[in-house]
């Protein structure tokens, strides 16, 4: 099942639960891991990559003067080398700033994140963004062999940090709907079934 299919899957194994239903063949706390684990990773734009080369993983490369491959660039290098060459290697820092940065308004279409019809339709929006954004921002100039440094990497992180930000805004959002008095539109649950979950490795 892609990442889409999975994050629609597990918010309606939360729904169900919700509903009260006699049926608890649902895990409550595994949903809301791999609820917020795939929330994530349909952010991420690698992760709806091309199959053909497994979302960048078959695309390697040295970034700066270490091996790697290109879903991992936008999975952890951009990610650490910020975290290297800003904040001490301190992610407490770094979720500080991130969330200084959203409770100030830095993105001028924050407010719009959240919108979508329902939470079945909301993770087919988010993937697409994200297919948009693999095709100009993550392949884009990028071929095997190639190595990635400071052009890359200070091009790429406004957007990588952006996706995280939109990732937590819309998770937070997603179960507030779940959990609170919202009461959920009848597109919001779909029956869940139980998935069998595939590695980065294996996209």
């Amino acid at each position: 099942m892609c990442v889409a299919g999975a994050v629609a899957n597990f918010t309606s194994q939360l729904m169900h639960y919700k509903q009260g239903s006699a049926d608890r063949k649902y895990n409550l706390t595994e949903a809301l891991l791999f609820l917020s684990h795939f929330m994530g990773d349909i952010h991420q734009p690698m992760h709806v990559g091309f199959t053909s080369d497994m979302g960048g993983n078959s695309v390697n490369l040295r970034w700066f003067k270490h091996k790697s491959n290109l879903h991992h660039v936008w999975d952890r290098e951009i990610i650490l080398t910020v975290l290297a060459e800003r904040y001490g290697k301190d992610m407490a820092a770094f979720r500080k700033d991130l969330q200084h940065n959203i409770t100030k308004g830095s993105w001028s279409d924050e407010s719009s994140w959240k919108d979508c019809a329902d939470l079945m339709s909301c993770p087919t929006k988010y993937a697409t963004e994200s297919i948009g954004l693999a095709c100009k921002w993550g392949y884009d100039g990028v071929h095997d062999g190639d190595t990635l440094s400071e052009d890359y990497f200070g091009s790429r992180l406004p957007i990588v940090t952006r996706r995280i930000a939109q990732g937590g805004v819309r998770l937070a959002m997603f179960l507030n709907r779940v959990f609170g008095d919202h009461k959920p539109h009848s597109r919001d649950v779909a029956a869940p079934v139980n998935l069998v979950v595939a590695h980065d490795d294996e996209l």
